[in-house]
């Protein structure tokens, strides 16, 4: 009995990381245009689709391996998931971070501040009476960051965020903490 490994093994593993490969490129390529990042993705695409027709060039080649066709859904399924982690590890671009508070929300705002964070609070009427909302845009890597310090300082405040296509300018001031001992040392 002859088994033959090629066929049923190494051509339906090449082909499976093939698809993670492209697939993953793709998924990132995607993200970048909708952030405005457009002069990386056309490379990316280059290679993207190179690495496609090598997969589905090896598919054909062995039409009668149903193997192949469970390698390449599978990279397909795996690419997406890892595209999407890789995204998500590259964190790119900006947040809307707006928060909804039920009283005044000044030691919030302070709080965000002293972080150096640019922040913007409004009062407005909600369905219940008088709210704070409070906005800062923040760069997706420092969204955990202010997560903390609203649900430090304002743990029942509602939150919302939202992506951010282009921000003309960064809005992050600096701590006010290390403003202030600037000053001191200067005297």
């Amino acid at each position: 009995m002859n088994f033959d490994y090629y066929s049923y093994i190494l051509i339906p593993l090449l082909i499976f990381f093939a698809r993670i490969c492209d697939v993953s490129m793709g998924t990132v390529r995607i993200i970048l245009v909708s952030k405005g990042l457009k002069n990386v993705a056309p490379i990316i695409g280059f290679f993207e689709v190179l690495i496609w027709i090598l997969a589905i060039s090896k598919i054909i080649e062995n039409l009668d391996n149903w193997i192949c066709y469970i390698a390449y859904a599978g990279g397909f399924a795996t690419g997406n998931y890892i595209g999407m982690k890789i995204e998500e590890k590259l964190a790119l671009g900006h947040e809307l971070v707006r928060v909804i508070t039920k009283r005044e929300a000044f030691d919030l705002v302070n709080a965000l501040k002293d972080e150096g964070y640019g922040v913007t609070f409004v009062s407005a009427e909600g369905t219940q009476g008088l709210v704070g909302i409070v906005y800062i845009i923040v760069s997706r890597k420092n969204i955990p960051a202010v997560i903390q310090i609203i649900q430090m300082h304002n743990p029942n405040a509602l939150y919302t965020i939202e992506n951010i296509k282009y921000v003309n300018k960064e809005i992050f001031y600096g701590s006010t903490k290390i403003k202030n001992k600037n000053v001191l040392v200067r005297k």
